[in-house]
């Protein structure tokens, strides 16, 4: 008779959150939760919308990467900033791009942006904020361009202009100040860039780099490193020290001579 094999069940495991409330209670230190940061945001304008994003990866107090993306594919008319626990975003993204693939195959048609944005949510309300993410979602598809917010427990909010993350609040204000109907593409992506840049100067966590997504009926036009602001500079001096400048206690010199096949090797 066969043995039944139990394969394990796929998804997010959250089984260790029990054990951890126990060791809390009898008054253990409890882990903490790592701070990111991160600035993400888009907007819609005349023909379509722009996503925006930084480029920094941070670990706790540590800058971990200077140019990660932030970005991420979810379909050919749509694509998905994440903010939060990069690992949390990047499998949350790629699960749901792959459900999208199955279910273009399936229906035979372009994918809408309302079925990713019921997926995410859907998702995310499930794990009821265990997952790290927040997403600023947008697409255009047959009903034309869309502009979402995911929370990470699921809310959502659908708007002309967005931002999340840690420096979400310096890029409202350049979308406060300067958003307006109607703007013309390279209008929008100069503003989704100020935006970004906004976050990269005001937020610790947030830097280098602004990677910009235009997204319209004719395609997407993905523009990465489209401004480096933080590019380093010519160093002012030269910080090498000159000979001599640190003493010489002693000084031991030897000379070695080269090992011929068959000798022993002198040492003088």
């Amino acid at each position: 008779m066969a043995m039944k094999v139990e394969l394990p069940q796929k998804g997010f495991n959250f089984e260790n959150f029990q054990r951890n409330a126990v060791l809390a209670d009898k008054g253990y230190k409890a882990p903490k939760v790592t701070k990111t940061g991160t600035t993400i945001c888009g907007c819609l304008y005349k023909d379509g919308l722009v996503l925006g994003a930084d480029t920094r990866a941070t670990e706790g107090p540590i800058v971990a990467d200077k140019n990660c993306e932030k970005i991420h594919y979810l379909a050919p008319n749509m694509y998905c900033c994440g903010a939060g626990t990069a690992a949390d975003c990047d499998h949350t993204t790629h699960l749901i791009e792959s459900k999208l693939e199955l279910h273009r195959l399936q229906t035979g048609r372009p994918s809408r942006v309302s079925t990713a944005l019921t997926m995410l949510k859907q998702m995310l309300f499930r794990y009821q904020g265990q997952i790290g993410c927040a997403l600023v979602l947008g697409g255009f598809d047959v009903n034309g361009p869309h502009l979402y917010t995911i929370y990470p427990h699921g809310s959502t909010d659908k708007l002309p202009y967005v931002t999340m993350g840690s420096g979400s609040l310096a890029a409202m204000a350049v979308f406060e100040s300067r958003w307006r109907k109607d703007m013309e593409r390279e209008e929008a992506a100069e503003l989704v860039k100020d935006a970004i840049s906004a976050g990269i100067f005001n937020d610790l966590g947030s830097g280098s780099n602004v990677d910009v997504c235009i997204i319209t009926a004719d395609g997407v036009d993905y523009r990465r490193g489209y401004d480096k602001p933080n590019q380093r500079g010519v160093k002012e001096q030269s910080y090498k020290f000159a000979k001599g400048t640190t003493a010489i206690l002693t000084e031991d010199i030897r000379q070695f001579v080269d090992v011929v096949e068959g000798d022993a090797m002198d040492i003088s």
